[in-house]
């Protein structure tokens, strides 16, 4: 019998992509969605895609009845899961995609998000869901936090050489190009086409962007002392993807061993033969993510690359992964999907 699954925040492009994804799984079938905009209207009517699927109606959040419901997917907008997750009933798992229980200290969700947490108690049952560093952890746990996707690519790209201590802890620079579907489904003016388009800029640069409050509580904990990295985002006029290059110091084959090994039994991470590196294009609309290593002309420093789907493996994908392991599924279930290309 398939898991009943809810979707609070289904007329985003996260809450869509879970659609997509949980759409032909085997063990769950989606119940209820959430969108409380677009109240009354159909899926089909909010994403033409997926007009051939049979789904519930979209109703606002306080029509859902949430008995019988095992696991609900909150992908609602920063701020308002931490209002809406509190009054949720203990029966249903819960997976978030914001970013409101990401960190773990409540003083520091204030200082990257300038406001105290709503609900700091909550706060702290929630596991970190970075599915292939916390699994266990994830399989026990009845509150998930998604990772910020940007955040996952790093991650990808230097955890292993964290924990190894293959690399300058004090020396590390992420240099990162994100599509605009990882800004949300909102209206913006500097996300028009004409004002995106034939070009790309850096953007919270000197340290200011939010996932930095990821990055310094991972890498920190996986090292076990303070690590700050140099990290600057690049918006992308493309739909879909993350590119991130990372710079470091250390000796570029012994990294690209310690990554190897590091994820030769994961289903989703794949590192590439030494030397080659990946491309966005080939992770699109999958789960996986790629991993190359190359040498810098330097001596003594290397250059990692990391690409994934933001929606994907860096939101909703990652999502799914992490419910499999807390409903008791096979980790890869409905998310062996193959890149769409070209």
């Amino acid at each position: 019998m398939a898991h009943r699954i809810a979707i609070l925040g289904a007329s985003g492009y996260t809450g869509a992509e879970l659609v997509r994804l949980i759409a032909t799984h085997p063990g769950m079938e989606i119940a209820a969605l959430s969108a409380d905009r677009k109240a009354g209207q159909a899926m089909a009517q909010v994403f033409p895609h997926l007009r051939h699927l049979d789904l519930p109606v979209l109703q606002k959040i306080d029509a859902v009845d949430f008995s019988g419901i095992d696991l609900t997917f909150c992908a609602l907008p920063h701020v308002t899961s931490q209002q809406v997750i509190p009054h949720l009933p203990r029966n249903t798992k819960v997976v978030d995609l914001s970013a409101d229980f990401r960190l773990r200290d409540p003083a520091a969700y204030g200082k990257w998000y300038g406001k105290p947490h709503d609900a700091p108690d909550l706060q702290r049952e929630f596991v970190y869901g970075l599915t292939e560093f916390y699994r266990d952890d994830i399989r026990a746990a009845h509150f998930v936090a998604g990772t910020g996707c940007n955040a996952a690519t790093g991650q990808y790209a230097l955890v292993p050489l964290v924990r190894a201590g293959v690399i300058d802890l004090d020396e590390i620079v992420i240099d990162l190009k994100a599509a605009v579907s990882g800004s949300g489904r909102a209206l913006r003016e500097n996300l028009l086409h004409a004002e995106l388009s034939e070009g790309y800029h850096a953007y919270a640069a000197g340290g200011t962007h939010r996932h930095l409050g990821e990055f310094d509580q991972e890498f920190s904990a996986h090292a076990g002392r303070p690590v700050q990295v140099q990290f600057t985002p690049h918006l992308l006029p493309a739909n879909r993807g993350i590119l991130a290059t990372v710079y470091v110091r250390g000796d570029a084959q012994t990294i690209h061993e310690t990554l190897k090994n590091a994820y030769a039994a994961e289903p989703f991470l794949q590192v590439l033969p030494f030397g080659e590196l990946p491309a966005s294009k080939h992770v699109r609309g999958s789960n996986f993510c790629h991993v190359g290593v190359t040498g810098d002309r330097i001596a003594g420093r290397a250059i990692v690359v990391a690409a994934l789907d933001n929606l994907t493996k860096g939101s909703s994908g990652q999502a799914v992964q992490n419910a499999n392991l807390m409903l008791g599924l096979d980790e890869g279930a409905g998310l062996m999907l193959a890149p769409v290309y070209p």
